[in-house]
């Protein structure tokens, strides 16, 4: 009962304390590294922060912005990886699998045998999702990249796909790989990436797109979305012009091959499950934002994301997205010029965007006043409770995302996840976030649970680490101290720690 009792009080506070986390820190020492450390990593560990200790933040950065070969995981991640089907398969024999075993539910001619079979198809199809889901957590929970990891997320959110639709649940992972890759390069590199993944393709219906059959979902999409965003300079007809660029290009999750005229034969293409058929295509010259695009095939689309990557716009948009999703809520107008100017002078490096953000005087004030969303809710408080004890079942993490309305892959609209603390602090949401704390805090939760094996193997969280009382604890706010005094045993201790308005902050 007085757990119960006190967790009311404390869900009132955290609800009444969201927007305000205790009083500056200083700007030198553990705490405020930890504080950089949780807003550039899915929070700050032991490790990370001797690392910066040791090395000086300029110098940590660099190792994170640095494009290079996945850094290792540890062995006891890597290999849960390595067993995943997802892991095993390229993407085109794995979605041919899926969609062979589709055909042949569909083919049956017992009712009772059809839907037993197509349920499996169902089951098999979420699994692969779950997946990509684990492997992305734990990605996000060890990887040493964890800059990439962030954006990895980030870029993921901004050209959102939705797993029902179709069957994207066996495309979301190998989609998701290919975010990853390029997460630090040229945007105009994820731009062009995003535009041929048949996720993408499927998610907004550009397979449907063709000469006179004209569909704008992706065109619009591409331009108020993932480019020059709303208010960036566009119009109706640049969308209609920009969906016939685009007609011809779509998926084609068979082996065959489109029958063709002689004349279109040089001009198809077909990379993986991505197909451009120029029978489908309007070969017509186009205007798109005051620019004539020549009726040409499949050249056509490179030259329009090379002049969307490039316009001034999208340095705008897009600057603005990563500063509201690393600074800021409202991020600094002066801030996203910054940004954006370095945006046009390397050609839309997001390495070098990211680098001037980090290094203003804007991003060092807003430390610790960031609210978190609940993938940074969950994924921090596992690093915190755990450390390098690597979990062995990722799928409570998946559940309590679920819980909180965030979950991977799951965004039925193309906007993405929002990024601002309104979508993520309401009562029931902190009310949530403390049943979820409670359940790290007081043992493993399942995330040590081997499927096969009766009980969790032994696991407690340890959060009275050197990280604790080096990096937080100094900033922790009065009424937070008073709550951990109050505290009768170690897990009331670790619940009101995960609780508490400081750690819902980054």
């Amino acid at each position: 009962m007085r757990i119960l009792a006190l967790s009311t009080a404390f869900v009132l506070a955290l609800a009444g304390c969201a927007t305000a986390p205790g009083p500056s820190p200083s700007k030198h020492g553990a705490t405020q590294d930890a504080l950089w450390l949780d807003r550039l990593t899915w929070g700050a560990g032991g490790a990370d922060l001797a690392a910066v200790r040791a090395q000086g933040r300029v110098a940590w950065l660099d190792a994170q912005l640095r494009p290079g070969a996945a850094a290792p995981l540890p062995d006891a991640a890597q290999s849960q990886i390595q067993a995943l089907a997802i892991s095993q398969q390229p993407l085109p024999a794995l979605v041919q699998r899926m969609e062979a075993q589709r055909k042949a539910a569909d083919t049956l001619t017992d009712d009772a045998a059809k839907a037993a079979a197509q349920k499996e198809y169902q089951q098999a199809m979420t699994q692969l999702a779950r997946e990509a889901s684990a492997r992305a957590l734990l990605d996000a929970l060890y990887s040493p990249r964890q800059v990439q990891e962030q954006l990895t997320w980030f870029w993921f959110n901004h050209f959102n796909v939705h797993q029902y639709k179709s069957n994207l649940r066996a495309m979301v992972g190998d989609y998701e790989q290919g975010l990853r890759e390029r997460s630090l390069g040229r945007f105009r590199d994820l731009l062009g990436y995003t535009a041929h993944h048949p996720a993408m393709l499927r998610y907004l219906d550009n397979e449907q797109n063709a000469a006179h059959r004209i569909n704008e979902n992706y065109a619009r999409e591409l331009l108020e979305l993932h480019t020059l965003g709303i208010g960036g300079g566009y119009s109706q007809r640049d969308v209609q012009e920009l969906a016939r660029v685009l007609t011809g290009l779509g998926v084609n999750l068979g082996d065959n091959r489109p029958k063709l005229k002689p004349q279109q034969e040089a001009l198809y293409r077909r990379d993986g499950l991505t197909e451009f058929n120029p029978a489908r295509h309007d070969f017509g010259d186009k205007t798109l934002l005051g620019t004539t695009i020549r009726g040409r095939g499949f050249a056509e689309i490179d030259e329009v994301l090379d002049l969307l990557a490039r316009h001034p716009s999208t340095a705008r948009f897009v600057s603005r997205k990563l500063a509201q999703y690393f600074v800021a809520d409202e991020p600094p107008p002066a801030l996203v010029e910054r940004m954006a100017q370095r945006w046009r002078e390397t050609d839309g490096r997001i390495a070098e965007v990211m680098r001037a953000m980090v290094a203003s005087p804007e991003f060092e004030a807003s430390l610790g006043r960031k609210f978190k969303d609940p993938m940074h809710y969950v994924v921090s408080a596992v690093r915190l409770a755990y450390a390098d004890r690597v979990v062995l079942n990722t799928a409570p993490m998946t559940g309590w995302l679920y819980r909180l309305g965030q979950a991977p892959y799951n965004r039925q609209t193309p906007d993405g996840y929002p990024l601002d603390e309104s979508a993520w602090a309401g009562p029931g949401q902190m009310t949530t976030r403390f049943e979820i704390a409670r359940a790290i805090g007081s043992g493993s939760a399942g995330l040590f649970k081997v499927e096969g094996e009766p009980k969790d193997r032994p696991a407690f969280p340890q959060l009275a680490n050197p990280l604790y009382y080096e990096g937080m604890a100094p900033r922790l706010a009065e009424a937070t101290r008073q709550a951990l005094a109050q505290a009768a045993s170690p897990q009331e201790w670790n619940t009101y720690l995960l609780a508490s308005p400081e750690f819902m902050h980054r």
